[in-house]
């Protein structure tokens, strides 16, 4: 039975579902879940790290900083959530070869993947075999020592559930039910829901549960005594919440998000804002958002892609072509941002 199928027997036995509920099974179902089936990086989407190697080499640089910010432990963990086909944590991992204090870093990292997916597992284990990844499917599974953790387009995957105003100011849920057999979007209208947080002016807006959870799990961390820092780099918003930002998208092309369930990465914009309020409510210390080609370019972006096209001057349209693509407001350089959670008596993170 596909995916499909399945999610219609499921809201002719309970009614419509929430967002985050069709979300959930879409992306992260163990049978049938886009991630756990046919991740299609390169493919249905493209990220940073496969754009330019600049982008995993700046962030090994990052890591190589804050190793030395949190007191140069002789062991710490090292963590990537999402890690996808791990080219970021590869290219992160060779530029910290290239120097001592990142060959003094690579010496006493413990490097931990959270990947639940077990088609993933393989293909980032082979990638980094050099480095021993071990495996956890929770941040909260990490081991309680010193930790830095990098991620890059995680947090636009957590499932968002999607509220709308009424006419009489009260809200209601959006969901995804059936008519005439077909998977259709609808609001209920028939109960009225307590957003998790609304602000007066939005009468649109998505939430996304996750995040407070992301937060609580850096935060458990914390709570064993061991410095954390926690770097997010993803595309969104910090202001106001997004409103329906739910896409689809197959073969590098958006489609409807109800038209393939489970075979298309549904993704939507991160509430950079609502972050903040999670991080520090659990007592983080929040640093950012930084527009992504701002924090590139504090970490050297320029000075690293000239070297390049001076070691590869026959590639060095193609180069220049890619940096921009990061860093060039007008493409992924506003659109993206950063933020880095911390635990508290740490100094300002680089880039920042």
């Amino acid at each position: 039975m596909s995916l499909r199928d399945r999610i219609k027997r499921m809201i002719e036995a309970d009614g419509p579902m929430p967002v985050s509920l069709y979300m959930q099974l879409c992306l992260h179902d163990p049978q049938q879940g886009y991630y756990a089936t046919r991740p299609g990086l390169g493919r249905d989407f493209i990220t940073a790290p496969e754009i330019s190697q600049i982008f995993g080499e700046l962030i090994g640089l990052w890591v190589v900083h804050e190793w030395q910010a949190i007191g140069r432990p002789s062991r710490f963990t090292l963590a990537e959530p999402g890690a996808g086909r791990a080219t970021m944590m590869q290219d992160a991992l060779r530029a910290m070869s290239l120097t001592s204090d990142g060959r003094d870093c690579l010496s006493a990292i413990n490097l931990h993947l959270v990947e639940p997916s077990d088609h993933l597992r393989p293909m980032q284990a082979g990638r980094l075999a050099d480095y021993q990844p071990q495996f956890v499917s929770h941040i909260d599974a990490l081991p309680h020592q010193p930790t830095i953790i990098i991620s890059n387009e995680f947090l636009d995957c957590l499932p968002a559930r999607q509220f709308v105003r009424g006419e009489k100011g009260d809200w209601h849920e959006r969901k995804v039910g059936l008519a005439d057999g077909e998977l259709v979007m609808g609001v209920d209208r028939e109960a009225a829901v307590e957003p998790p947080s609304s602000l007066p002016e939005l009468d649109t807006m998505e939430y996304q549960p996750g995040l407070g959870t992301y937060a609580l799990s850096i935060a458990a961390l914390v709570e064993t005594d061991v410095p954390v820092r926690a770097l997010a780099i993803d595309y969104g918003l910090d202001g106001l919440p997004p409103d329906d930002s739910l896409r689809a998208f197959r073969n590098g092309e958006q489609i409807d998000p109800l038209a393939l369930p489970g075979e298309s990465d549904l993704t939507v914009d991160v509430d950079f804002a609502e972050l903040r309020r999670q991080g520090e409510a659990a007592g983080l210390h929040v640093h950012g958002t930084m527009a992504q080609g701002q924090f590139l370019l504090a970490l050297g972006a320029e000075a690293r892609m000239q070297q390049l096209v001076k070691a590869n001057p026959e590639k060095a349209a193609e180069i220049y072509d890619a940096a921009a693509r990061l860093i060039d407001p007008a493409q992924l350089g506003v659109r993206f941002k950063a933020m880095c959670l911390s635990s508290e008596g740490l100094p300002t993170p680089a880039g920042f």
